[in-house]
């Protein structure tokens, strides 16, 4: 008797057991079914740069890869497979292919052939147009490592390629010009110092490219790295400042030729003399290596009261705006991290603008952080408006509701950016989605 009562307790534990998770996991997946739902009418499944490649037949619906994403909003399971959710928040880490058990998904750009904002490379990542190279974001790859390791592709491919140094005494003629001094940028001027090349590295800010957008303190997970001439970086997350020094002392010790405040508005010629026009005059170089990144200029919202002195693109020192009324208008990561950098400042009061309803497109990371400070009313979300116009204590901000005033200092237009593919299309490179482009795919692939 006494052993019947412990199997019926038993047996009643392992079947609430399995109610609960039975439970957990069809809640799991009818939240994954309305979230791909509301990402695609949103438009934000599709990718931005890399994502994950599902092979639906292989896939047994484990979702493993989803557990492994550090995002943790990228991936999700419907009618029993992985699918991409929301594309647009993959960066690559690449985390979900290693978990998989069955080798179901990759990650990679897919066909490009059918995409406008991937530009066509070989495999050392040069371009269409003899003599200009890619590394970095533009080739739809993103994460410091994989802008390091292309760059210093494309700088070994360029040496490889160079000929015998008395070839190349003009003096007025450079080996390379890297445009743009983050982490591609840097890699390449490394391998071109330790090459002995002609090297020049233009960039309209400094050293460090993206993460001088950054805000202040931001860690950034740079996964295993090995830089050219300093080797592999010992650890996995460092503060934007703590980046900035090492790519600072790299270019000091190495003495590379960095030019800042000079921003390129060309390049024309043949392969082996083309030239650079830039704001600073022109440069004659055998070869351009393109690392300029995706962000671009940034975008503006053309509305009344965007040229006020008050209004600013990028935030470098929060501390600045305690005890200020602040707008920052966006809804990326970039916005998010930069109000909540704002909101800790003591009387800083921070009101998000985002014309979507929801922030789908962070990080996990920064949704968990920035979650709690719009709930308890730290920072004032106002999904679904848009900046009406921008007055000297005041903004408007319109929405369906109709407009609100909104009391204000200061605003920081966090919008993103305008990526340079016209500039690239206008020098004559071709992207995956060109239909002239297509053609001559064939013996050409994506960049990785």
């Amino acid at each position: 008797m006494e052993s019947l009562v412990i199997w019926t307790i038993v047996l009643a534990l392992v079947a609430g057991g399995v109610a609960c998770y039975t439970r957990n996991f069809r809640r799991q997946r009818q939240h994954d079914r309305e979230r791909l739902v509301q990402t695609r009418e949103l438009g934000m499944d599709k990718a931005s740069g890399q994502y994950p490649l599902v092979d639906a037949a292989a896939c047994i619906g484990c979702a493993t890869c989803v557990a492994a994403c550090p995002e943790g909003d990228v991936l999700g399971i419907v009618s029993g497979k992985a699918v991409v959710i929301n594309g647009a928040r993959c960066i690559g880490h690449g985390k979900c292919a290693e978990a998989c058990p069955v080798g179901a998904l990759k990650v990679g750009l897919g066909d490009i052939t059918k995409r406008d904002d991937i530009p066509l490379l070989d495999d050392y990542n040069q371009t269409n147009v003899p003599g200009v190279w890619i590394a970095g974001e533009l080739s739809g790859f993103a994460l410091i490592n994989n802008a390091v390791d292309q760059g210093r592709l494309v700088m070994e491919r360029i040496a490889a390629t160079a000929g015998p140094r008395g070839d190349r005494e003009d003096p007025e003629l450079y080996d390379a010009v890297v445009v743009g001094a983050g982490p591609a940028g840097m890699s390449a001027g490394l391998v071109a110092s330790e090459q002995g090349l002609k090297c020049v590295i233009l960039d309209q800010q400094g050293a460090g490219g993206t993460i001088l957008q950054y805000p202040r303190r931001k860690l950034v997970m740079v996964q295993p790295v090995e830089i050219p001439c300093l080797g592999r970086l010992p650890r996995l997350e460092y503060s934007k400042e703590e980046l900035l020094e090492i790519w600072e002392k790299l270019y000091t010790d190495y003495e590379l030729d960095i030019r800042n405040g000079v921003r390129v508005t060309g390049v024309s010629g043949r392969q082996g003399d083309l030239a650079v026009v830039t704001s600073d005059g022109v440069l004659r170089t055998r070869h351009v290596v393109l690392a300029l990144g995706r962000r671009g200029t940034p975008r503006r919202l053309n509305v009344p009261g965007e040229d006020l002195a008050k209004v600013a693109y990028k935030l470098i020192d929060a501390e600045a705006y305690a005890g200020r009324r602040v707008l920052v208008v966006g809804g990326g990561d970039s916005a998010v991290e930069a109000a909540m950098g704002l909101a800790h400042q003591p009387g800083c009061r921070v009101t998000i603008s985002y014309r979507k309803p929801s922030l789908l497109r962070i990080k996990q990371r920064n949704a968990d952080r920035i979650a709690p400070l719009i709930a308890d009313g730290t920072i004032d979300f106002r999904g679904g408006t848009t900046v009406g116009s921008i007055d000297g204590d005041r903004v408007v901000l319109d929405g369906e509701s109709g407009s609100a005033i909104v009391p204000n200092d200061d605003v920081f237009i966090l919008a993103g950016g305008i990526p340079p593919f016209g500039f690239l299309r206008e020098i004559g490179v071709s992207f995956g989605g060109d239909q002239k482009a297509i053609a001559t795919a064939g013996t050409r692939g994506a960049a990785g």
